[in-house]
This record gives structure tokens, sequence and C-alpha cells, in this order.
């Protein structure tokens, strides 16, 4: 019963693991909405606060962030000390391969194209 959950997670990349902590309050990919957190869809490149459609804290709005490898390595590392008054509850991560994993995974699902 076990072996198909572990062949799932055996074929998962290091960054898909890793999402797997942001799951519980974010979706990524297409057609994904937002949840608790905003959809991560297209998020490198993104100002922070700009997805339509969901409703951001006014430290996120104001923040004037764009996310890219630097910002949101830092975001991930300590929230509030990135967005002072953020709504986004994570303890942080504290290792920079799993960051760098996490975002490598992110890159991957960019903005779809604009028509």
């Amino acid at each position: 019963m076990l072996q198909p959950l572990l062949a799932s997670a055996a074929a998962q990349t290091p960054g898909e693991r890793q999402f797997q902590r942001c799951i519980n309050c974010h979706q990524i990919g297409p057609s994904t909405r937002h949840g608790f957190g905003p959809s991560l869809t297209g998020v490198i490149g993104r100002q922070a606060g700009s997805a339509s459609g969901y409703s951001y804290s006014s430290a996120m709005k104001n923040s004037k962030i764009v996310w890219d490898e630097k910002t949101l390595s830092a975001f991930l590392k300590n929230p509030d000390g990135v967005v002072p008054g953020t709504r986004m509850r994570l303890w942080g991560y504290n290792d920079d391969q799993q960051i760098r994993d996490l975002i490598a995974y992110l890159k991957s699902y960019p903005a779809p194209a604009s028509r």
C-alpha cells in the first residue's frame, strides 16, 4: 500500500519536495487559483502584492519588492524581516540548497504568455 506513495515521492524533484511545505496555502501550475495564499504561478519577476484577485496585506502591497532569486531567498529565510507585517506564516527555510531547489521549482512555472 505504501509503494505508490514512495514511488511518487521518489519521482519528485528536490524543488517539488520543498514546495510540499507551501501547498497548504499556495498553488502553482496552470489553472491554479488563489487559496489562503496567492497562486505562485509566475511569481518570479512579479511585483509583490500584485497578483490580481488576491487580497494582500498592506505591508506586502507597499513593499515595492520584485520577486527574483535574491528577494525570494531572503523572504523565505525571514518573511517578517523582509516584509514587516506580512501575513505569511512561515518559520523560514534555513538551508540554502533547499531554498535554491524551491526557487528553481517556482521558476519552472512562469506567468502564462499574454495574448
